[in-house]
């Protein structure tokens, strides 16, 4: 996995990142390109066919009407003198409300030397937004980065799950900890983290269950997982990690708001964002929730994880 530079700085249109993001970047960009073309006067009738445009890039109701409407103000102060300079406002506006939300990132290209203590993450999320291929990535993440890792299989109520983060724990020659179907999740919690100190382990990455076959409450299954990893590890767990699938655009922001609010989520991940023309709902995440979003997945193969860039991201949906 080549982390030698930013994206920005190996060439934006010769990075995977520019290329990946193709299906967003034509609903956004080349919808501008088209209301843009020629050297149309800015005025309402343009104005509201860019808010159509920015609305339908998932950026939100409330994001696109902001942007519309300092867009509108640089008109009627004859400071917007063409299309060339709406672009530039749009994405220079994106990057401010991206860079406002990522305040508490934690997360950066060289990570903290390891201190003894293990660092543990808890993967949250619905089924099916990728959260366990999502774990595979960030543990080779970590291993390129020379760091110990050892997986969890937290979510025992789904057979399935356990077999998924075994096949990954195999390709990665990572150990997985995981106990039969129906297990307590907190018994495998309590175990892994033991062996974890054990054996010092640098990151130590539980997958969790989304959701339970149980009348169980969701959440205070996870808060249960949390307070027993704290019981074993000091400060445990240090990130809280939300799995987001991007095509599900606004629906994402929902399911953000409800893990957030009960599991004190510390940052985000953003799946599936190369199969989807709703990359702007990583700006709404960003404005609505300012919770970090740490990386974001652009395809099914281990290396396709970047770390999240708010003017590389802006960039590579504009053309």
């Amino acid at each position: 996995m080549d982390r030698s530079g930013s994206s920005h700085e190996r060439g934006l249109k010769g990075s995977g990142l520019w290329g990946k993001l193709s299906k967003t970047r034509r609903r956004l960009s080349d919808g501008l390109n088209h209301i843009l073309g020629g050297k149309r006067v800015i005025d309402s009738s343009l104005l509201e066919e860019l808010e159509e445009v920015l609305f339908a890039s998932d950026i939100g109701l409330e994001i696109t009407e902001q942007l519309v409407e300092g867009l509108r103000e640089k008109a009627n102060s004859k400071s917007l003198e063409g299309p060339e300079q709406v672009k530039a406002v749009l994405k220079e506006e994106m990057i401010s409300i991206l860079e406002a939300g990522q305040g508490g990132s934690r997360v950066g290209p060289i990570d903290k030397e390891h201190t003894g203590i293990p660092e543990v993450s808890m993967f949250v999320g619905v089924n099916g937004v990728g959260k366990t291929t999502t774990i595979a990535k960030v543990a080779y993440y970590y291993q390129d980065q020379g760091r110990t890792v050892l997986l969890v299989a937290g979510d025992t109520f789904r057979a399935a799950a356990i077999e998924q983060l075994q096949v990954w724990g195999d390709r990665l020659g990572v150990e997985v900890l995981s106990q039969k179907r129906g297990a307590d999740p907190a018994a495998v919690v309590f175990d892994a983290l033991s062996a974890a100190k054990a054996r010092n382990i640098d990151k130590v990455l539980i997958d969790t269950a989304g959701r339970l076959h149980t009348k169980s409450n969701l959440m205070e299954e996870l808060k249960k997982l949390q307070r027993v990893a704290g019981q074993q590890v000091p400060g445990a767990p240090h990130r809280v990690i939300l799995v987001l699938d991007a095509t599900t655009g606004q629906n994402a922001i929902a399911q953000s708001r409800v893990f957030a609010q009960s599991l004190g989520v510390t940052d985000i991940i953003l799946a599936k964002l190369d199969g989807t023309a709703k990359g702007g709902v990583v700006i709404g995440i960003s404005r609505d929730l300012t919770i970090p979003i740490s990386f974001i997945g652009t395809g099914e193969n281990l290396e396709d994880l970047e770390l999240f860039n708010p003017k590389v991201f802006a960039e590579a949906i504009f053309d």
